[in-house]
């Protein structure tokens, strides 16, 4: 069984928190394929994963806090770009007006080529970054198309490696980031929860991945990706449910958003095994 849950909202749609009642409700694996967090805006979960030399989020952090499974959070989270808020109105290497992208962590420490870094030589790091992270002899690009032609190979093949993991686990749950239809090109679930502030939206899994191939995405993230909204409106969905709010110690207990949220997990499971 796989599960995917997407975010109908770029920011803080409650993907994560979803996710993790998820995971407590199944006994799932959970993947995090590719994320990312800001310098300035994260700046102790920044602190907190490069104090040891590494670089992820705290949505990748929790999902294996909520697995069963005993995996850092690079394992299930190959791709972590580290962002930085533009200095002017000037956009950025890769078109985000609001953000610069400083570096990428790309693979996964049990991969073949473990991991590597991929540094945007169009802005001055973070002597932090230069400080804490393996960055000194990482590669530099400076256009698009020089990050496209790296993507092709390094990032590529960290999407691979964490897709066969999911195709193998007997459970998944798999969780996108922004607004992004689907973390994995190709990648096919059972079922389909669009989470937003307040409801969860549920979609058959093959219509839904149907849909991804129909849609246009905006050129974001260096490739095109499928988002949310142009998907949603390709395709029927099978439920709609509410989502109550929940408090700050609520959302850090994984049992306490299982049983706030059993009925939409409830509606999932159902389109799943339909």
């Amino acid at each position: 069984m796989k599960l995917l849950v997407a975010g109908g909202d770029r920011v803080d749609a409650g993907k994560t928190t979803f996710s993790v009642g998820l995971l407590e409700r199944t006994s799932a694996e959970g993947f995090k394929p590719r994320a990312g967090n800001n310098y300035w805006f994260d700046h102790d979960d920044y602190k907190r994963s490069t104090a040891d030399g590494r670089l992820y989020g705290k949505d990748a952090r929790r999902l294996t806090e909520a697995a069963p499974n005993d995996v850092a959070p690079e394992e299930i989270n190959p791709i972590h770009r580290l962002w930085h808020p533009s200095p002017g109105a000037e956009t950025g290497l890769l078109g985000r007006e609001d953000q610069q992208f400083v570096v990428d962590r790309v693979g996964r420490p049990s991969g073949d080529e473990g991991v590597e870094y991929v540094v945007n030589g169009t802005v001055d790091l973070p002597e932090s970054v230069r400080e804490r992270l393996p960055v000194e002899n990482a590669p530099r690009v400076t256009s698009v198309a020089d990050f496209n032609d790296l993507m092709r190979v390094l990032h590529v093949e960290a999407l691979e490696s964490v897709a066969a993991d999911i195709e193998a686990a007997n459970r998944a749950v798999v969780e996108s980031y922004g607004d992004v239809a689907r973390p994995l090109s190709g990648f096919e679930p059972d079922a389909v929860a669009v989470v937003e502030p307040g409801r969860a939206r549920i979609y058959d899994g093959d219509r839904y991945a149907k849909a991804c191939e129909i849609a246009t995405g905006g050129a974001g993230v260096g490739q095109l990706e499928e988002r949310v909204p142009n998907v949603v409106d390709l395709v029927e969905r099978a439920a709609a449910v509410r989502l109550p709010a929940l408090d700050a110690e609520s959302r850090r207990d994984p049992a306490a958003v299982a049983d706030a949220y059993d009925h939409a997990y409830d509606a999932l499971l159902a389109c799943a095994f339909d």
